[in-house]
């Protein structure tokens, strides 16, 4: 169980900046996560859910407190994107593969469909970041992305922290799960992605 015993010596080595930083840490460590540095999300939020399990935090404390900065790690993103994003994807656009075209047909699938990708995304690393800053290049409406990015950051806190707090000793299992779970999810995204794509390119050639 080598996925148990290293979470077992992360919640271990977190113990001490927890008993002087309180629910603050998970906070922070939520915030800073989903607007994009390399912090670790669903080992925080399972670290979280054990220290509950075990009275030293109260659960509904931890959800509320990592939903709140994953949620506003993510709105970090979106400003990024939208005032800045744009200008730079295409100020490097030899770099980045991308043109106004490319960044029209982005603007035009996340303005119809990019509500649904940013609730999945949160529970994939580098999606979760990634989506945010999309969804503002796309000048998505803001609220739009409010209300899915709130939803998305609920979901992925209350799912992760609940399960290691209810389940406890399987947690190696449950991480093996959502191994594949984001493997497939990857798979299904890319899937939509292409059908979509292929459905566009037909309707234009069925019309010339």
């Amino acid at each position: 169980m080598a996925h148990f015993h290293a979470l077992y010596l992360y919640v271990t080595s977190l113990a001490p900046y927890l008993k002087q930083y309180g629910y603050w840490i998970f906070f922070f460590g939520m915030l800073a996560e989903n607007a994009g540095l390399p912090t670790p999300g669903e080992s925080l939020l399972i670290a979280g859910g054990i220290l509950a399990a075990k009275g030293k935090f109260f659960v509904w404390f931890v959800i509320f407190s990592t939903f709140i900065g994953a949620a506003m790690g993510s709105c970090i993103c979106y400003v990024i994107g939208f005032f800045g994003g744009r200008r730079l994807c295409l100020k490097y656009k030899r770099f980045l593969f991308i043109d106004e075209a490319k960044l029209q047909k982005l603007e035009y699938f996340f303005n119809h469909y990019g509500g649904w990708v940013i609730i999945a995304s949160k529970f994939v690393v580098g999606l979760r970041q990634l989506s945010g800053v999309v969804a503002g290049i796309s000048e998505m409406n803001w609220k739009r992305f409010l209300v899915y990015n709130i939803i998305g950051a609920a979901l992925w806190s209350a799912s992760w922290i609940s399960l290691a707090y209810f389940l406890g000793s399987r947690l190696d299992d449950l991480f093996t799960a959502f191994t594949y779970f984001e493997y497939l999810l990857l798979a299904l995204l890319f899937t939509a992605l292409i059908t979509l794509m292929a459905r566009r390119l037909s309707k234009k050639k069925g019309r010339a």
